[in-house]
């Protein structure tokens, strides 16, 4: 990736530098030459700022803010701490390129109804533990859930849509074809699944458990070819970022992929390119 300086929105002359071009959106209170003498410009004023460009989509500073705010909707970071400004970015410029393709593709079936995202938000407000612990069930805990995190309901809706929609994609894009042979599930409970269970302890037979263990199996296959494409949308993308100061100081430990069977509030872990419910 390319380093660039931050840009900056001056107020009184709003400039944005992108793709080596520049554009004047508003400009104000410049006198003419012939005109009474000019006014001094009051001091420059941060509005916001282009961090990132990904195949020239801008990502605003303001991007990474609302990202880590709407990661309390995650249960992916369950454990995890705060989302760190360098791993909302990638997040961002993650779900950037799977939109582009998206939207590439025009793919409208991978557009969720409402029904679905309903359904979805009433998950969370039921199971999510940060949800559980403020009262969300009710109207008067989730309204004031959403007052502590700084959110609204309009955006946390627009904010499972999206989700919901690049999983879809995942789910038509990448599951399809996909087949687990017997063996597969098989070696899985044998080699993976029992050695989990302590001596004595009761063992599910492999007939109860074998669907379970095939959604499994076909998550992490989903897994490793959204990997792999993902990795070349970056190698073939145009990626910039154009604030240093948007790194990481500190590793962060990977989410872990929840297989797809599971039921629960969707999440897609970006850094790691796994994709789960």
């Amino acid at each position: 990736m390319r380093l660039r300086l931050p840009i900056r929105f001056n107020k009184a002359t709003a400039l944005i530098h992108f793709a080596g071009a520049t554009f004047c959106l508003t400009c104000w209170g410049q006198a003419s030459e012939t005109g009474p003498a000019r006014i001094p410009s009051p001091a420059p004023v941060v509005l916001d700022r282009v961090v990132s460009v990904v195949n020239n989509q801008a990502i605003l500073d303001s991007d990474i803010d609302d990202e880590i705010r709407l990661s309390v909707l995650d249960p992916g970071r369950a454990g995890l701490g705060v989302l760190t400004r360098a791993r909302a970015l990638d997040q961002l410029v993650t779900r950037a390129l799977i939109q582009q393709q998206i939207r590439q593709e025009d793919l409208q079936s991978a557009e969720p109804p409402q029904a679905e995202v309903d359904a979805r938000l009433s998950e969370i407000r039921r199971q999510l533990p940060a949800c559980v612990r403020s009262g969300c069930a009710t109207e008067e805990g989730w309204k004031k859930f959403l007052a502590i995190h700084n959110l609204t309901q309009e955006r946390v809706e627009a904010y499972l849509r999206f989700r919901l929609e690049i999983l879809r994609f995942i789910e038509q894009r990448f599951r399809q074809g996909i087949s687990i042979q017997p063996q597969e599930v098989e070696t899985y409970y044998r080699e993976t699944l029992l050695p989990q269970y302590a001596k004595g302890e009761p063992v599910p037979p492999l007939e109860e458990v074998s669907k379970r263990i095939q959604e499994i199996l076909l998550q992490q296959r989903v897994n490793v070819l959204f990997d792999d494409w993902l990795n070349n949308l970056r190698k073939q993308g145009n990626i910039e970022v154009l604030d240093p100061t948007v790194e990481e100081t500190a590793p962060e430990p990977p989410a872990q992929a929840a297989p797809a069977a599971q039921s629960g509030p969707a999440s897609v872990s970006s850094g790691s390119g796994k994709a789960s419910r």
